[in-house]
């Protein structure tokens, strides 16, 4: 039996609201009957290796001091150099960015890259700030979390509310600390300061291409069939307009402003221009407006959850009617909600795979900017899905060796990566 929850949580987190490391523990437990003799290093997975909170003021334009909440969790450093995204959202937690920072310990091992999970975040709204008060924000955070990140210790990468902006002005600040240029400290930067070609569509390319072996596995033909999609930014917009181009129909887009739905399919790249132009799909033309609960109702044969944490729970997983559920976001389905869909025979591909895409891309662009060599976009989309076919193969093959779920298999597989590395190094001193 695992220990209970408040046994293992750390003391500064509430046993009784841990929030999403809640969740990941429990994904761990569902895991280790299946690690064997690796299970031994089981609690390794249940400790972060690091967490580091700082405080962020900065001097707002109207000359006021403003203090902000700022988060570095580097969960596992065991098979390389700490990964992962800095969020910039006014409801992150320290329990968020902790299961964060673990969910990419995981999803770098399933997919068989050389790095660790991390995770990094400030508790701030980036609507209501200046790109200038945005700069000194990111400059401020960066210089307080620099002894901890670098292009071999931990490499920040964009997530929610983030950009290559962003990370120009983190790999600027990172590289006048150090006295020397390190491209090599962040990922998704914009090309001209070593940027990879491919970046910005990674994520959605891989939830697009694993979407794909799932429905081949399923006997489901793309051509035709229908698609959901929550969230139209970079991971669900992508996938949405790969999607249409393989002859799919994306017949519901969910964003903040609303629910856009066509039974006979959406214009993708019309609502596109609708999205630039309005700043949401809320109202695009040719479109019927849908409830939440209409939205989660419709019979689809893929449906990609692509925004945030927590979006489909006990509440609403009664509702969904998909044969293929693809993980675009992180946590999107929680635990509950993970066994109600699954008794209804859906087939979930867990988010530790479907949006590996985006730190696959990480990965060649941080191989790039060490050797100063890129590579084309081609090549680079050519790489992406050679590897995401093969961690989905290697996750599928898992679950049918073993008669458990996607996201088990998954676990499985990272986790024995992670473990095997742990006992292989030992314990220093």
């Amino acid at each position: 039996m695992p220990e209970p929850i408040s046994q293992v949580l750390p003391s500064y987190l509430d046993p009784a609201h841990p929030g999403p490391w809640g969740i990941y523990l429990e994904q761990v437990d569902r895991v280790t009957p299946y690690l064997g003799s690796l299970a031994r290093w089981v609690e390794t997975l249940k400790r972060p290796k690091r967490i580091l909170i700082v405080d962020v003021p900065v001097e707002l334009d109207d000359g006021s001091v403003a203090h902000f909440e700022g988060y570095r969790v580097q969960h596992n450093t065991s098979r390389g150099p700490g990964k992962g995204g800095v969020r910039y959202h006014q409801d992150v937690t320290l329990s968020e960015v902790m299961a964060l920072s673990a969910w990419m310990s995981v999803k770098s091992a399933a997919v068989n890259l050389p790095f660790g999970g991390a995770k990094g975040g400030i508790r701030i709204d980036p609507r209501k700030h200046s790109q200038g008060e945005l700069e000194r924000i990111t400059r401020r955070y960066t210089s307080e979390i620099h002894d901890i990140i670098g292009p071999n210790k931990d490499i920040p990468a964009p997530d929610v509310n983030t950009n290559g902006q962003i990370m120009a002005w983190m790999m600027d600040t990172y590289s006048m600390n150090e006295g020397a240029t390190t491209t090599g400290v962040v990922t998704g930067k914009p090309i001209s300061l070593g940027g990879s070609l491919g970046r910005v569509e990674a994520t959605g390319r891989g939830v697009y291409v694993t979407a794909c072996e799932a429905a081949r596995e399923s006997g489901i033909d793309i051509k035709g069939a229908r698609i959901a999609i929550q969230g139209f930014g970079n991971v669900g917009g992508t996938a949405a307009r790969l999607f249409q181009e393989a002859g799919a129909k994306v017949v519901a887009v969910y964003d903040h402003t609303g629910i856009v739905h066509n039974a006979n399919g959406l214009n993708v790249l019309a609502l596109f221009d609708y999205v630039r132009e309005h700043g949401g799909v809320a109202g695009a033309p040719d479109t019927q407006t849908l409830s939440p609960k209409e939205f989660w109702s419709l019979e689809t044969e893929i449906l990609i959850p692509a925004a945030l944490e927590g979006q489909i729970t006990r509440d609403n997983a009664d509702l969904i009617h998909t044969r293929i559920l693809v993980e675009g976001a992180n946590g999107p389905t929680t635990p509950e909600a993970d066994d109600i869909i699954s008794s209804k025979g859906t087939v979930i591909v867990p988010d530790v795979v479907a949006n590996a895409g985006g730190v696959t891309v990480s990965y060649f662009e941080w191989v790039q900017d060490f050797s100063s060599f890129f590579w084309t976009e081609q090549e680079i989309n050519h790489r992406l899905e050679a590897m995401m076919r093969a961690a989905y193969a290697a996750m599928s093959g898992v679950a049918r060796q073993h008669g458990v779920s996607l996201r088990t298999a998954a676990f499985i597989v990272a986790c024995t990566r992670i473990l095997e590395a742990r006992q292989v190094r030992g314990l220093y001193p």
